[in-house]
């Protein structure tokens, strides 16, 4: 499986850099992993609703041209579904099988994703409906996926 982390901004905090190299290290022997981050724009505190949706189009293109055609795509949202590990890993397999072993899970900055991006998006998955920082959402997303792929190989893996 070929699995794509499409987020925007640039990671900057130690702890969290090396935790997701460590998974993506794990991940290894499942799945071929890459990390693409795009620039993110300037969104001072004090925004009106029209540039707040002008920071979000404008990331939302930087992350919609870096997405290929054919990549099954799962946008990270808080209105999305809520799913348990085991139903992360059910759908991973599911989509492996059939034939759909592309996959990019897609995180926004922090005023969120685009309406084009969730329009091209596949499916929207939620962590919860608690805010995370997009920074952080990248290490347990990383965690996830390699809990999943443990689950698939039924592989023994901490609860």
């Amino acid at each position: 499986m070929q699995i794509q982390i499409l987020t925007v901004g640039k990671l900057k905090e130690r702890y969290l850099v090396d935790g997701i190299a460590e998974y993506v290290k794990r991940l290894g022997p499942y799945a071929k992993i890459s990390i693409v981050e795009v620039p993110d724009e300037k969104a001072p505190e004090n925004m009106s609703p029209a540039e707040e949706q002008q920071v979000r189009d404008r990331e939302g293109a930087r992350l919609l041209a870096a997405l290929r055609q054919d990549v099954y795509v799962v946008a990270l949202a808080i209105d999305g579904e809520m799913w348990s590990s085991e139903q992360l890993a059910g759908s991973l397999d599911k989509l492996a099988t059939y034939g759909r072993s592309q996959v990019a899970f897609v995180i926004g900055g922090s005023l969120g994703l685009s309406s084009e991006l969730l329009r091209r998006a596949d499916m929207r998955l939620s962590f919860g409906r608690m805010t995370l920082p997009h920074q952080l959402m990248r290490l347990v997303l990383v965690e996830q996926i390699y809990r999943a792929m443990r689950i698939n190989r039924g592989e023994p893996y901490h609860k």
